[in-house]
C-alpha cells in the first residue's frame, strides 16, 4: 500500500532510472472529475474523499535497461509526468499517468511501446541552482494549434518529513497502464523519498487542462527532492 516504503521488491528490472532535482506540485480535484479520465477497470484513489492531480518535473539520469550499461547522452534528460491516483481492479493502489513529457525521443518511443504510456515529445529544461527552473514545451500542437508546456521556478528549502497525505502522494510502488489494450501493472521500487520545503516562485502551465482537467484552484502542495535511485520492473497482465 501507499507509504514510506516499497511493497516489493523488483528482482529482475526492466530498467535502471535516477529520477533527480524532482519537484512535487500537488491538487485536490473531485473524485468523479478525475474518474472520467480512467478506465473502467482502474477507480480513482482518494484521501478523506478528495482525489488528487500532481505535475512533477525532473531530471532522468543514469538510465539503462537490464544488465547493459547506462546509455550515453541519451541516459539524461528532462522529464514531466502528470499523474494521478488509482486502485486496481485487484484493489491495490498506484499511479495512473495522465500525460508524460520528455525530451528523448528514443524513450518516448520505446517507453509507449513497452509499457503503454502516453508519452510527448518535448523541448525541455531544467536550470539548477538556488532556484530551479523546469521548462517544457510539446513539440507538436494538439487541438487549437496549442502546444502545452510549464514554466515552474522553485527554491529547495530544507528537508523535512513529510505529512501523511505526502506519504500517500509519493510513496506509490506501482503504475497501471494498457500494454495491447490489456490492463497491465508495472513495479516500482525506490529509496523513501528525502523532501525538503520548497517555495514556488513562479508556475505557468497547461498540462493540467490539456488532460482534460479544469485548471487547478490554488496553490499546490508542494515539495522538492534531490531524488532517488529507481528498478522497473516488467509490465504485467493484471
Amino acid at each position: 500500500m501507499a507509504g514510506r516504503r516499497p511493497e516489493d521488491a523488483v528482482r529482475w528490472p526492466v530498467s535502471f532510472q535516477g529520477w533527480s532535482c524532482l519537484t512535487f506540485l500537488h491538487w485536490p480535484y473531485p473524485a468523479e472529475a478525475v474518474q472520467r479520465l480512467l478506465p473502467d477497470a482502474v477507480e480513482v484513489d482518494v484521501f478523506d474523499g478528495t482525489a488528487w492531480v500532481s505535475l512533477t518535473p525532473f531530471l532522468m539520469t543514469g538510465v539503462r535497461l537490464g544488465p547493459l550499461p547506462p546509455l550515453g547522452p541519451l541516459s539524461t534528460f528532462p522529464e514531466t509526468n502528470l499523474r494521478t491516483y488509482v486502485r486496481g481492479p485487484d484493489g491495490r493502489d498506484g499511479l495512473w499517468f495522465l500525460s508524460l513529457e520528455a525530451d528523448c525521443l528514443p524513450t518516448v518511443v520505446g517507453a509507449s511501446a513497452v509499457y503503454g504510456l502516453p508519452y510527448r515529445w518535448a523541448e525541455m529544461s531544467v536550470e539548477r541552482g538556488d532556484v530551479v527552473r523546469y521548462r517544457s514545451r510539446r513539440r507538436r500542437a494538439g487541438d487549437g494549434g496549442r502546444r502545452p508546456g510549464h514554466d515552474a521556478r522553485i527554491r529547495p528549502g530544507r528537508a523535512r518529513e513529510p505529512s501523511a497525505l505526502e506519504d500517500w502522494l509519493t510513496g506509490r510502488w506501482r503504475a497501471y497502464t494498457t500494454v495491447a489494450r490489456r490492463l497491465a501493472v508495472v513495479s516500482v521500487e525506490h529509496q523513501p523519498w528525502p523532501l525538503h520545503d520548497v517555495d514556488v516562485v513562479g508556475l505557468e502551465q497547461s498540462l493540467v487542462e490539456a488532460a482534460g482537467l479544469p485548471a487547478p484552484a490554488g496553490d499546490p502542495l508542494a515539495g522538492w527532492s534531490p531524488g532517488v535511485r529507481v528498478r522497473l520492473g516488467h509490465p504485467r497482465p493484471v
